[in-house]
């Protein structure tokens, strides 16, 4: 096993260990959230599924934009919510239940809609452009269904044990995140400054402020529910991003620096809004 191998088996031990974590913490109630509220889950599948791959089609026709720095926005707006994200909802004020629930929900859904997506986007811009759903199926399956729901059996088998190790677990994981995910960075970053001086940049801030926007207008009059939709919908998950486009552009360069790039503004960006929020949401009575 080569060291970029060890590495990539690091990052998605670390995502499993995430969301086992969560499901340690959660409910079956929690899971199923949304079931409850069928009209935030439209306005949820629109937000992520519908008018972020819009706005990404129309930066592209709009802008002149570098090939590589086009195909990410693409296939950003295409995947799902990443795992990790449901913790930082929950840290800026989001309503938990939701977080998770849209974790799980969206995850789902994205083995149905986002080869669905690539195909209508095949067809837009004419070319074979498509993502096997197998494929999408066994990054969800894999890094979100099994984990949540072996740690949601632990709790329901065994609370107390539950409550003990989330943390820990939590903790160990994020460890492993910060020892793969730093010399994957510290390689990315000669390409990534050569990507802040063809319009790239501009473009990432201007995708990750509409998703924000996009996200916070339609998740309704809820503040924690607006934190958890914004923050949802501006965040993507890079796996499955990268993984689309590895498919379908196996030899175009630049495109997973673009997206660690997206990575890191997302964080920053994240930053003040995730302050702003909970100072919101710390003013405001909890969501029924």
């Amino acid at each position: 096993m080569n060291t970029q191998a060890l590495l990539l088996h690091c990052l998605q031990a670390s995502i499993i260990g995430t969301v086992f974590s969560f499901g340690l913490q959660a409910t079956v109630s929690d899971a199923l959230f949304l079931v409850r509220h069928p009209g935030l889950l439209l306005r949820s599948v629109i937000a992520i599924f519908v008018v972020m791959p819009l706005v990404a089609i129309l930066m592209v026709e709009v802008f002149a934009l570098p090939r590589a720095t086009e195909i990410a926005l693409v296939v950003l707006a295409l995947a799902p919510i990443p795992p990790l994200l449901p913790k930082k909802e929950s840290k800026a004020g989001g309503e938990g239940a939701y977080a998770l629930g849209l974790m799980v929900v969206m995850g789902l859904l994205a083995i149905i809609l986002v080869p669905l997506l690539t195909w209508l986007l095949g067809a837009y811009f004419d070319r074979d452009f498509g993502m096997p759903p197998q494929a999408i199926a066994k990054v969800i399956i894999i890094m979100i269904v099994l984990p949540l729901l072996a740690g949601m059996v632990v709790r329901g088998l065994a609370p107390s044990l539950a409550a003990t190790l989330a943390r820990p677990i939590a903790l160990g994981a994020f460890v492993l995140l910060l020892l793969a995910a730093a010399p994957i960075l510290y390689a990315a970053v000669p390409i990534v400054v050569n990507l802040l001086h063809s319009g790239t940049l501009l473009a990432i801030i201007a995708f990750i402020v509409i998703g924000l926007a996009v996200g916070q207008l339609l998740a309704g009059p809820v503040p924690q529910r607006q934190t958890v939709l914004a923050l949802s919908t501006a965040s993507r998950h890079p796996a499955i991003a990268l993984a689309i486009a590895k498919t379908n552009f196996p030899d175009e360069r630049f495109l997973a620096a673009t997206i660690v790039l997206y990575l890191l503004v997302v964080t920053v960006i994240a930053i003040p809004y995730i302050k702003w929020r909970r100072r919101t949401a710390s003013a405001m009575p909890n969501a029924a």
